[in-house]
């Protein structure tokens, strides 16, 4: 069991401990999330990916010179990237039609599916899978994965259908950064930040051991 001390020591900037502490309690454990290392791998993951758990929804506010960091293939020119830069709802629109379940761009399901909760759970398909097996309709009321609840209860959900919990256990003839390269990937879709997120394990395990 996690408490708002162990919570706040693993994440100094988290503004609401207890809350989070009492969300994930409830729902980690029915996602075998349940063992130190799990913990430390899943808090690392998800405190990474929300400033922990500051932060639970997609910053879309990008700049034309970040877009061209973050979708080369789609922005390869300052021209293209400026027409998209400073506008989330179109940006949304466009790099995620098609995708995960959205439709079209004029759809709009980029922007109202765009990354949300702990885990930045993104794209229509993923919003349907996990209300489902939570028992909240995130496909039809997307803003309920604010609710730190349901943040926690998602990406758990997330990582055990992503075969995580296997990639986090400690095997002692096993590289521990490789399997926690691996499952950056698999959230991340590739592995920005894997050094922070590394180092936030670290932190997290020290915590829980």
């Amino acid at each position: 069991m996690l408490d708002a001390n162990s919570l706040k020591r693993a994440f100094p900037r988290c503004g609401d401990p207890a809350g989070w502490a009492a969300g994930l309690n409830a729902s980690l454990p029915k996602f075998g999330i349940d063992t130190p290392d799990r913990i430390a791998s899943f808090l690392a993951q998800t405190g990474y990916e929300s400033g922990q758990f500051n932060r639970l929804e997609e910053a879309l506010g990008y700049t034309a010179a970040r877009l061209m960091k973050v979708w080369p293939k789609r922005f390869p020119d300052e021209a293209t990237a400026a027409l998209y830069a400073g506008n989330p709802i179109k940006l949304a629109n466009f790099v995620y039609a098609n995708r995960m379940g959205n439709g079209n761009v004029q759809s709009g399901d980029g922007y109202l599916f765009r990354g949300r909760g702990i885990i930045q759970l993104t794209g229509r398909s993923n919003y349907a899978a996990a209300g489902k097996a939570i028992a909240v309709e995130l496909d039809k009321q997307p803003d309920l994965l604010m609710k730190p609840e349901n943040a926690c209860a998602a990406a758990a959900w997330y990582w055990q259908s992503r075969g995580l919990n296997e990639l986090a256990d400690d095997r002692t003839d096993d590289n521990d950064l490789e399997d926690f390269t691996e499952i950056t990937r698999r959230i991340n879709g590739g592995i920005i930040g894997l050094n922070d997120r590394f180092a936030l394990f670290k932190q997290v395990l020290s915590v829980l051991h």
